[in-house]
């Protein structure tokens, strides 16, 4: 991974401030609902922001929402370079946030994995020992 610079975390956690209020109170696109901004990685030279986003509910509706965030990408990244008085604003990529959806997979098998594991022990200690 590449070294993070102070600067740029800086400006990460402010383009994810800025990003979510302009979504939450500025654009009126009906596609993007609730969508929560989790994470913004902006390159070093600023040019280049992928913003990670989380949307409640299917794949068609996340994809709507994401069809909805690109349409809105101009206008936020006028908003950004207006608000946030940088000289250049990054071009803004949305991206779908799977995290919470991986964490959850990840606990399911281990419950999963616990399970069976517990029903071996159970099996096992049923039997004579030879």
């Amino acid at each position: 991974m590449a070294k993070e610079y102070g600067r740029t975390q800086r400006v990460n956690q402010l383009l994810k401030e800025e990003i979510a209020r302009l979504l939450l109170r500025e654009v009126k696109d009906a596609r993007i609902g609730a969508v929560t901004v989790s994470a913004v990685e902006a390159s070093p030279d600023l040019m280049q922001a992928n913003v990670y986003v989380q949307v409640p509910g299917d794949d068609a509706r996340k994809a709507e929402a994401l069809e909805g965030l690109a349409s809105a990408a101009g206008f936020i990244r006028s908003r950004l370079g207006r608000d946030l008085r940088i000289r250049r604003s990054p071009e803004l990529r949305f991206i779908i946030d799977r995290t919470q959806e991986h964490a959850a997979r990840i606990h399911e098998l281990l419950a999963e994995v616990e399970s069976e594991s517990k029903s071996e022990e159970d099996s096992s200690q049923g039997e004579p020992e030879s």
